[in-house]
């Protein structure tokens, strides 16, 4: 059974969330054939239905039987667009699925608060999956030439697309892929406390987060934000400073391997979450911290 998979570059390699994806793709069979998102003379910025275009053909080149993509933003959308091209269901944010007729899939579901046991009915799978929910293993893929398929796009399957890609302000570490995020919540403050954040993260050569409560106020991007509707993240260390942890903020956690929370309330849902916990003043005990790193460099 001929298996294509949908894949997204980090760094010039395929992301970590594509390689999980892939682990899935070859439980469906093989040979397994991708198709990565690169820049493309034919496409301009991001396009999400000339991806579309081009995975729905690359179905009929290889014989496909079933697609399978990463369940990140871009993942789900245009894997979304497939299903609509094809008038096909689309199992999203899956952790495991088991091929068969029906397929059934174990998948998140609000915000990863519900694990929900599917069965997927449809002679065309499609499947995206949860991000940092499955251990990526190496699978052998054969490469599709995208650019002889794009260069049958229509000019409808270009009407929506990205035409600008703004870096963060930080220009460090995304937090994707970051193996250290210092995150900051509410309890930080201000949009000027978060400098103390800012200053702990550049040591550890982290990454910065937040939480919902943050963007909302205006003092970090929405770039910044993790959670349910933010970026979803799976760091060796998170460390959250002032942040309750609503389930929409913990739902970004989830691939994290180890907790760090800092916060006042000793009872904050988080705090009760976290392998390790400090109860106090953040705007005291990060800046120790990092006055505890420069000291020991």
């Amino acid at each position: 059974m001929t298996v294509l998979a949908l894949v997204e570059l980090a760094d010039g390699r395929p992301s970590e969330p594509s390689r999980q994806a892939l682990t899935i793709a070859a439980a469906f069979g093989s040979p397994v054939h991708t198709v990565t998102i690169v820049p493309l003379d034919a496409i301009e910025g991001f396009a999400p239905d000339a991806w579309a275009a081009i995975l729905e053909r690359a179905t009929k080149a290889t014989g496909a039987s079933a697609v399978v993509a990463a369940g990140t933003e871009r993942g789900n959308e245009v894997m979304a667009r497939l299903a609509a091209r094809m008038g096909l269901p689309l199992a999203s944010n899956c952790t495991a699925a088991w091929p068969g007729s029906p397929v059934e899939v174990t998948r998140l579901r609000w915000g990863g608060s519900l694990v929900e046991e599917a069965r997927l009915h449809s002679p065309f799978p499609l499947l995206t999956v949860a991000p940092h929910t499955v251990a990526a293993a190496a699978v052998d893929a054969v490469e599709v030439d995208v650019r002889a398929l794009a260069a049958q796009l229509e000019p409808r399957d270009l009407a929506v697309h990205a035409s600008a890609h703004t870096a963060s302000a930080g220009g460090g570490v995304s937090l994707g892929e970051a193996k250290v995020i210092v995150s900051g919540g509410r309890g930080v403050g201000s949009k000027e406390g978060f400098a103390i954040i800012e200053e702990l993260a550049s040591l550890l050569g982290a990454a910065v987060g937040c939480s919902r409560a943050v963007t909302s106020a205006g003092w970090r991007p929405h770039s910044d934000q993790v959670g349910q509707t933010g970026t979803k993240v799976a760091p060796e260390v998170y460390i959250a400073c002032g942040i309750s942890g609503a389930t929409q903020h913990m739902a970004g956690l989830k691939g994290a391997k180890r907790i760090l929370a800092i916060n006042s309330d000793p009872q904050a849902p988080l705090m009760l979450n976290a392998d390790y916990t400090v109860t106090g003043d953040l705007k005291e005990i990060v800046p120790a911290i990092s006055a505890e790193i420069r000291g020991r460099r």
